[in-house]
């Protein structure tokens, strides 16, 4: 079983799964880096007080945000009277971790379903959305259409690891030690495989490229699984709930007839 996620991120998923019998192969499809500046992101720090809701996204986000405010010294009563949301279980107990308490976690861990949780909440209100570089515009767009002013920082950018080129090659050139699963945790880990793989991801009649023969692609939940459609991979697994436990269940019941996960 192949994992793709950020070097840094990938142990817990292959830690369960190894629990379970799977042999794991990690080879990362992202690396984080911090923005080419946090000047942006610092002036909307030192103005929290002209902000009523925060917006996290993601675990990577919670870990750069707090980095800044240390760097900026800012105490924790700078974020008391803020509301926060958080997309999913995982950037809520990162947040909560840190000490804020997270006011909204929706009921689905993507982009619209955030919108639905704030949309009757935020109207006349000032919100700070903390995210990655390159990302989906849902949140700002609907909560504006919503009657919220909201403010848009990068925190962190995604980007492809130049040295798991090699690795990945390698690993689907040999058919006897192709790994029978790859999993895909979001749409930049889709659409960076797909760079990592250059022309031997493309299929000249739309099928399933070569050197996935007999892959299974499992995919966290409707967006990711969206972005795999829309490269012409194709899905085999999709989580029902979109959270790594989430991810590791909907493998387990895939791949129940066999012995090994």
């Amino acid at each position: 079983m192949l994992v793709g996620r950020a070097r840094h991120q990938a142990g817990a998923l292959s830690a369960e799964l190894r629990k379970l019998g799977a042999d794991v192969l990690e080879i990362p499809f992202i690396a984080i880096r911090p923005p080419r500046s946090f000047k942006p992101l610092d002036a909307a720090l030192n103005n929290l007080e002209t902000y009523d809701w925060l917006i996290l996204t993601s675990v990577n986000g919670v870990d750069a945000m707090w980095e800044r405010l240390a760097k900026l010294r800012l105490p924790k009563k700078s974020l008391r009277h803020l509301r926060i949301a958080a997309i999913g279980p995982a950037t809520k107990k990162a947040i909560e971790k840190r000490g804020p308490r997270v006011h909204v976690v929706p009921d689905e861990y993507v982009a619209e379903s955030v919108v639905r949780s704030l949309k009757k909440q935020v109207k006349g209100k000032k919100v700070l959305l903390v995210r990655a570089k390159v990302a989906r515009d849902v949140i700002p767009k609907e909560l504006r259409k919503a009657g919220a002013a909201v403010d848009v920082f990068e925190a962190y950018e995604t980007v492809v690891p130049a040295s798991s080129r090699v690795r990945l090659r390698a690993a689907l050139k040999n058919s006897k030690r192709r790994p029978d699963v790859i999993t895909f945790t979001s749409s930049s880990t889709v659409k960076n495989f797909v760079q990592l793989l250059g022309a031997s991801a493309r299929s000249p009649n739309g099928k399933r490229p070569s050197p996935l023969k007999d892959v299974s692609l499992a995919s966290i939940g409707p967006v990711t699984s969206a972005t795999l459609r829309d490269l012409k991979l194709g899905v085999d697994i999709e989580a029902c709930e979109y959270t790594i436990p989430g991810l590791i269940r909907a493998i387990v019941a895939d791949r129940a007839p066999d012995e090994d996960v």
